[in-house]
C-alpha cells in the first residue's frame, strides 16, 4: 500500500487540516500519516485560538515517520511559524521524498490569518523551492505573486510568475469568484485550464485541504501530476455534490467512502 505524510494543523471540528487530510488519504486508497504543526480550537465559522507545536517536537514527529514508514508523497498545510517551517525543509532536504504538494495556507475559509508575516518570507525561501506542485487559492497567489487577480489572464500571469520563482508546478485555484471553478495548473512552462463546475454547497470548509491531500495520494499512486489533479478534482466534486448536512448528525465517515462512486470502490482494492 502506498503511503502520504500530512503536516499541517489539526482542526477540532474535523472538516479540515489533519483530520480532513488523513479522511481525504484513505478514500483515495494510501496509508495517512500525520505530523501535528499546531492544534488549533476552532469549527466551520472560525478560528478561536491555535496552539503550535514546538519545532523540537515536530522534529520528532518527522523522524519518526520518515525513519520508518517512508512516505509515498508528503502534503503540507498550515504552518503558522518560521521556525516550524524551517525544520520542515531540513527534514525535506534531508530525507528528499519524491512527490512534496504545498498547500500554503495563509488564510482560513472564514477569513482568520493562519500564518505570521515573518513566516511567510520564510515559506518563500525555505520551503516552495522544495515542492513539487504548490496549490495556492486566489488570495493566496496574490501574496504569492504579489499582484492581483481579476480574471483568466491575471491567473494566468500569477501562475506562471510562481512558477518560474520557485521553479516548480503551480496549480492556481479557481474560486474566490473568479474564473467559475475552473483551476490553472502551470508546469513546465505549459499553461493547461482543469474545468469545474462551481456547486452551491455551504459546507465547503476544508476543501482546500481536501483538494491537496487527494493530489498527494494521487501521486504516491504514481499517476502524474496532470491527472492526479484531474482524478483529485472530480473527488472533491463529488464530495461537495453530495450535499452533507453535518447538522442533521449525518456520519461524515460514512460519506467519505460511499459518496465517491467508483474512486471508493478502487480505493477498496489498492
Amino acid at each position: 500500500m502506498k503511503t502520504a505524510l500530512s503536516i499541517a494543523g489539526s482542526d477540532s471540528s474535523g472538516g479540515a487540516g489533519i483530520q480532513a487530510d488523513i479522511k481525504t488519504m484513505t478514500a483515495n486508497g494510501v496509508y495517512a500519516m500525520s505530523a501535528v504543526t499546531a492544534l488549533t480550537a476552532q469549527n466551520t465559522t472560525g478560528v478561536i485560538s491555535i496552539l503550535e507545536a514546538t519545532p523540537a517536537f515536530l522534529h520528532d514527529e518527522l523522524e519518526a515517520v520518515f525513519t520508518d514508514i517512508f512516505p509515498d508523497a508528503v502534503k503540507i498545510g498550515m504552518v503558522s511559524s518560521g521556525a516550524l517551517i524551517r525544520e520542515i525543509s531540513e527534514e525535506l532536504r534531508k530525507y528528499k521524498p519524491e512527490n512534496i504538494v504545498v498547500d500554503p495556507v495563509m488564510v482560513a475559509t472564514s477569513g482568520a490569518k493562519l500564518i505570521s508575516d515573518d513566516a511567510i518570507a520564510v515559506l518563500k525561501s525555505e520551503l516552495l523551492p522544495l515542492a513539487t506542485v504548490l496549490t495556492p487559492n486566489i488570495p493566496e497567489a496574490e501574496v504569492l505573486s504579489g499582484m492581483e487577480i481579476h480574471s483568466a489572464a491575471d491567473m494566468e500571469a500569477a501562475a506562471k510568475l510562481i512558477s518560474d520563482s520557485w521553479h516548480c508546478a503551480v496549480l492556481c485555484k479557481g474560486g474566490h469568484s473568479v474564473n467559475d471553478a475552473n483551476d490553472l495548473l502551470c508546469a513546465d512552462g505549459e499553461l493547461t485550464w482543469i474545468e469545474g463546475k462551481r456547486i452551491n454547497n455551504p459546507n465547503a470548509h476544508g476543501t482546500g485541504c481536501t483538494l491537496s491531500s487527494a493530489i498527494a495520494a494521487n501521486l504516491a499512486k504514481g499517476f502524474p501530476l496532470k491527472e492526479a489533479i484531474i482524478r483529485s478534482k472530480a473527488y472533491i466534486s463529488g464530495a461537495l455534490g453530495a450535499m452533507l448536512d453535518l447538522g442533521k448528525g449525518s456520519g461524515p465517515m460514512n460519506h467519505v467512502f460511499d459518496l465517491k462512486g467508483e474512486y471508493a470502490k478502487e480505493a477498496q482494492h489498492e
